[in-house]
């Protein structure tokens, strides 16, 4: 008997470990995407950029660096926009604040939403560009063939690294969904006028008049 109770006993400690290696595993699971963020965001590494506006940092330009500073930009197959730049590369100081135009032109009749997604590379220089100012922090939206420029404004920090001498910095166009949500919004504006009872009242009085 003693041996019976001991053995159901163990096969409930097993039951349990298992059970909260199974939890675990499934919380450790929704945790990797936060965390994998944070780390891109801390370490830079991924090319993932800050999405938020940071303040230009006053320090003496490292006058005897130039560094090589590529812009390219890519269209979306679901998004009839066409991105350009006012040059495709310039000559930055360390310390020094650039601006450069980017042109953004729906092709297309409809309005219609886009974000431009950024990536940097090489992944380490990431911590050390600055964007004071730029169009991928927020989504655009586009009249039918309306065209757009607005100015990207960034810094390069002077301790960037000494081996760095080239910087690309690529602006992915993704197409922004808002058709369901305003058609979604106009249905409940629609219902709602209909279902008025002033409304209602309105429409009886009128139709009362006419017969």
């Amino acid at each position: 008997m003693e041996s019976r109770e001991q053995n159901q006993v163990g096969v409930r400690r097993t039951v349990i470990r298992t059970m909260a290696v199974l939890v675990g595993m499934f919380a450790f699971a929704f945790a990797l995407v936060p965390l994998y963020d944070v780390f891109c965001q801390i370490t830079g590494i991924n090319g993932k950029v800050d999405a938020t506006a940071q303040s230009i940092v006053h320090e003496e330009v490292d006058e005897s660096r130039y560094i090589n500073v590529q812009f390219i930009t890519r269209g979306s197959p679901g998004l009839p926009w066409q991105m350009s730049v006012e040059m495709h590369q310039m000559s930055v100081h360390p310390g020094q604040t650039a601006e450069v135009d980017f042109t953004f032109t729906n092709n297309s009749h409809k309005e219609s939403w886009g974000q431009a997604v950024p990536s940097v590379s090489p992944s380490n220089a990431t911590r050390h560009l600055r964007k004071v100012s730029c169009f991928c922090f927020e989504e655009q939206q586009l009249q039918g063939n309306e065209r757009l420029t607005i100015p990207l404004v960034f810094q390069l920090a002077r301790d960037l690294p000494a081996d760095i001498n080239t910087i690309t910095l690529v602006y992915t166009l993704y197409p922004i969904e808002r058709a369901i949500q305003t058609a979604s919004l106009n249905n409940i504006i629609n219902h709602g006028v209909k279902n008025d009872p002033k409304n209602e009242a309105k429409n009886n009085n009128a139709a009362g008049e006419t017969i």
